[in-house]
């Protein structure tokens, strides 16, 4: 009787150390319906199409300065006027979306990609391992963060690949516990306790049943981390600390037209902070829905 039950065992482990995954049916429709989520959706499109494929219908010249046409406002020939160095403000925001978009996505994925193995690994091994990595997870949390990126940002020379780096090193700490607190709650079903008896390693736990069982955490939080690395990139470069000439971002973009606030040159304003706030806005739509979604999926 008891080997029987033994073989029983064997033969239901393989199917015990598996979890049915996210259907992507269900969390499409349930996001289909959230119509939030949907607008979220349709702005971010919209702005990807007037970045990357604005340019080719609306090309404009976008490295040689023009003093002659300087601060310009918008009429014939210029539809959003021109900055101070004489460039055309409607293609300069497409130039500086390219790339506040390609960097906040790269220092989301960074992010992202640092916290989900920190806390996969503190959640899967626990006990002293785990207390000591959480204490350095909220030393780090209680260090104001952009002053600490303003100053790897002060030493280093900015372009897109190390600003995506020092956004993405110091944004990775809220994901790192989201993850463990998922792993927590996955590390004791019966599809880990499987994995484990048939001789898994922690690293196999990790990368084979654990973070893939957190896919949905981890795209939620992917894409608040993008919103939240574009906010930063504003930030730095409204200070001052963005990109150089001739590579510009809306925070760069930005910084510059509120020098001319008083002067009411309300196009090199206006219309970058637009693109700021709706890229923001659709992003945290997007993430809202995509959490209510995975909720509704897994109740």
């Amino acid at each position: 009787m008891t080997s029987a039950r033994a073989e029983v065992a064997a033969e239901e482990l393989p199917a015990l150390a598996t979890r049915n995954p996210i259907s992507r049916s269900a969390v499409l429709g349930a996001l289909w319906r959230n119509k939030p989520g949907m607008a979220g959706v349709f702005i971010l499109v919209g702005l990807v199409l007037f970045c990357y494929l604005g340019p080719l219908v609306y090309p404009t010249n976008q490295s040689d300065v023009d003093l002659l046409n300087a601060a310009l406002p918008p009429g014939e020939g210029f539809p959003l006027g021109t900055d101070s160095n004489g460039f055309d403000v409607l293609g300069r925001l497409m130039q500086g979306g390219q790339v506040s978009l390609q960097i906040g996505l790269l220092a989301a994925i960074f992010a992202t990609t640092l916290g989900t193995i920190y806390g996969a690994v503190a959640g899967l091994v626990g006990g002293v391992v785990d207390g000591i990595m959480m204490r350095i997870v909220d030393v780090l949390l209680s260090i104001p963060f952009l002053f600490f990126v303003l100053i790897i940002a002060a030493r280093f020379q900015a372009t897109p690949l190390t600003l995506s780096l020092v956004i993405g090193g110091f944004s990775w700490l809220v994901a790192a516990r989201l993850i463990r607190g998922e792993v927590l709650s996955l590390r004791v079903r019966e599809f880990v306790s499987a994995a484990r008896l048939m001789g898994a390693s922690n690293r196999r736990l990790i990368f084979t049943h654990l973070i893939p069982n957190t896919f949905g955490v981890i795209i939620v939080n992917l894409t608040f981390q993008v919103a939240d690395s574009i906010i930063v990139l504003a930030a730095l470069g409204y200070l001052g600390f963005g990109l150089s000439y001739p590579v510009t971002d809306w925070g760069s973009q930005l910084s510059s037209g509120v020098s001319f606030l008083a002067a009411d040159y309300w196009w090199m304003i206006y219309p970058v902070g637009a693109c700021i706030v709706l890229t923001v806005l659709a992003l945290n739509l997007l993430g809202d829905a995509l959490r209510d979604a995975i909720e509704h999926r897994t109740v």
